[in-house]
């Protein structure tokens, strides 16, 4: 399967990779403590003991930033496999439920699609504040609606396919229809839908951590490295240009991912 991907569905699979591995492996192999003062000098340069300098604080940017990827990388794939999974769910029992629950979970749905998820988060994180879990919650539930209306969409076609009418004939429940005959045949598109969902939250936490919203001091993800050290651009500092790198590569890595997978299909 690897082979068989473009030159840029390599790229952006080894950069995936890379950037899963720095979450899972990061802190472990971090010189310093998150939050430990390392350096007199702020904003210094690269140099053989911080390998990407320092930030406005004399932090070490490197170890800080391979705590960051667990934060953003981590954080946006549950939240992603989250909306997924419920979006999925939600659009099955649509799909297979009464034509009165359809109408009553698409019109709700439409209603939330409806308000900007930026401005839909920014509302949630101010009523209910942004600690780690409640970000997770936050940013799947922005999310939700966006992979039910995809799954949905692919429910409904399939439902109508002759396996599936052969299958209602011979006495298969909704259930059964639902995961046994429409719901492995919608996991390639979703699988799709789940790539973009992970780069939306990504930008999104990003976003809100640049608004001081995000995670908080001393921990911090790639966005809030950028806040931070947003002093630090005028002289062209590695604490600001190397985070805002780092999402970059992410965004970009799984955006060409996606699109590999997709022309192999």
């Amino acid at each position: 399967m690897i082979r068989s991907l473009p030159l840029s569905g390599k790229i952006g699979l080894a950069t995936v990779i890379f950037w899963l591995l720095t979450a899972m492996f990061g802190p472990l192999l971090a010189p310093h403590p998150v939050g430990e003062f390392v350096d007199m000098d702020v904003f210094s340069g690269i140099s053989s003991t911080f390998p990407l300098g320092t930030d406005y604080l004399g932090r070490d940017v490197f170890s800080r930033l391979l705590y960051g990827a667990r934060y953003t990388v981590g954080l946006a794939a549950a939240a992603a496999m989250l909306a997924s999974i419920t979006g999925i769910g939600l659009a099955l029992t649509a799909a297979v439920g009464s034509r009165v629950l359809d109408e009553l979970l698409s019109r709700f749905m439409d209603t939330m699609i409806s308000i900007p998820s930026k401005i839909l988060a920014l509302v949630l994180v101010a009523a209910f504040g942004s600690s780690i879990p409640l970000l997770l919650v936050i940013c799947a539930f922005t999310y939700v609606p966006g992979s039910y209306r995809i799954a949905r969409s692919l429910a409904v076609n399939l439902a109508q396919m002759d396996y599936v009418q052969v299958a209602k004939t011979q006495g298969e429940g909704r259930w059964h229809i639902g995961l046994r005959e429409i719901l492995p045949n919608m996991i390639h598109p979703m699988l799709a839908d789940f790539g973009l969902r992970f780069v939306f939250i990504v930008l999104l936490l990003s976003g809100l951590s640049f608004l001081g919203l995000g995670v908080q001091p001393p921990e911090a993800d790639f966005g809030s490295l950028v806040r931070e050290n947003i002093s630090g651009l005028a002289e062209g500092a590695p604490a600001i240009i190397v985070p805002a790198i780092a999402i970059a590569t992410l965004t970009i890595g799984v955006n060409l991912l996606i699109d590999a997978m997709r022309g192999k299909r």
